[in-house]
């Protein structure tokens, strides 16, 4: 008798972890979009209630690179995770550079203006991480790579340290919609080259494909394949990947070719032409990387051979207030799938102005490339 009454209590108390720990992965309430107190005259909402959305965030990198600006981009996840139900989010989805310098052991670059911030690599990983934590068990988040996620400085090569700080259990809301993978540089199955799959109304299935910086031929043929796929091949495609646009002051070009020492690297050109051109489903491109102070978004329409347009969208703000800044001044952007099915609805909105009456007026940019509509073909 007691040693049956010792196995079920200890059963019991397995049982009892077990809810324990499931529990902790999942948001125990919700919380609410904006502060009691707060009333803002245009909080962010969806312009129709059958809409829903998808977050995307610009590069990260200069929020991690420095400790006091580390906050802010938790703020952005924060706020996301805050607004799931209000904005009907599925997922939210980032552009790459998540830090700074990807395998840095010292704090400062002497001389350079504290180009690497005053953090180490392993600090950077670790907020990035903590930050997008903020997410975990609430929505998916689809993370593209970028240079600076690369090599020591620069994509000197295709070490990463990506895999390690965002593993497949990381985010239990993966499961549900992780659909495919491949190897990266390192023969090492991860997230860095990923699809995952979305079944909503009005627009039917979503294929998003997350790649590599400059990838891979081996990575472009799978994502091809993919895509065409008999499964697949009904999907509409959103490719996001690091780098496609070259956006300056008052140019706009698709990257032909970049300077980093990387193995078998397709740079913009090349990813288009590979993947897009002979598309019947690659309906949207997504991207960051590129820009200046001046101008940090840009759009352009990518013709391809069967007389299609898809989007090309660029996004990454790191550079407001300067390119050592406060990272991006909380910029976001809310993709709202219109319920024609066709219809996607491009607005650009700061949770860090958005936070509070006083500064509200600053919360949302409305210039032509930060608030308009495209139509997928």
């Amino acid at each position: 008798m007691k040693g049956a009454f010792f196995l079920n209590t200890f059963a019991a108390c397995i049982a009892i972890a077990a809810q324990s720990l499931n529990a902790a992965a999942e948001p125990a309430f919700q919380t609410p979009a904006e502060p009691p107190d707060v009333k803002l005259k245009e909080p962010a909402r969806l312009e129709n209630p059958d809409s829903f959305s998808m977050i995307l965030f610009g590069d990260p990198q200069t929020y991690m690179k420095f400790t006091f600006s580390q906050p802010i981009f938790e703020l952005m996840t924060a706020w996301v995770a805050a607004h799931k139900e209000v904005l009907n989010i599925k997922a939210a989805l980032c552009t790459g550079d998540l830090v700074e310098r990807n395998d840095l052991l010292t704090k400062f670059d002497h001389g350079k203006k504290y180009v690497n911030g005053n953090t180490p690599s392993m600090d950077m990983w670790r907020k990035v991480a903590r930050a997008f934590g903020r997410l975990d068990g609430v929505m998916p988040y689809i993370l593209a790579t970028g240079n600076h996620d690369y090599g020591y400085v620069s994509s000197e090569n295709r070490n990463t340290k990506f895999p390690e700080y965002f593993p497949i259990l990381k985010n239990s809301c993966w499961q549900n919609c992780l659909v495919s993978t491949a190897p990266n540089a390192a023969g090492i199955m991860s997230l860095e080259n990923a699809a995952y799959e979305f079944n909503e109304k009005n627009w039917g299935k979503i294929l998003v494909i997350s790649l590599e910086f400059a990838p891979r031929d081996c990575v472009l043929e799978w994502a091809d394949k993919l895509a065409k796929h008999e499964k697949f091949k009904d999907h509409k495609v959103i490719i996001l990947t690091h780098s496609i646009l070259n956006t300056k002051e008052k140019s706009v070009q698709i990257i032909e070719k970049e300077g980093y020492k990387l193995p078998d690297p397709n740079w913009g050109a090349a990813v288009m032409q590979k993947l897009a051109f002979n598309s019947d489903n690659v309906k949207l491109v997504l991207c960051g990387h590129s820009g200046c102070v001046k101008r940090f978004m840009s759009n352009i329409t990518y013709k391809n051979a069967k007389e299609r347009e898809i989007p090309i969208v660029m996004f990454n703000p790191q550079c407001c207030g300067g390119w050592q800044g406060n990272g991006g001044d909380g910029w976001l952007r809310i993709m709202e799938f219109m319920p024609d099915g066709k219809t996607i609805s491009m607005r650009t909105y700061s949770p860090l102005f958005g936070a509070s009456e006083t500064t509200q007026g600053f919360a949302w940019k409305k210039d032509a490339e930060a608030q308009f509509k495209l139509e997928i073909q």
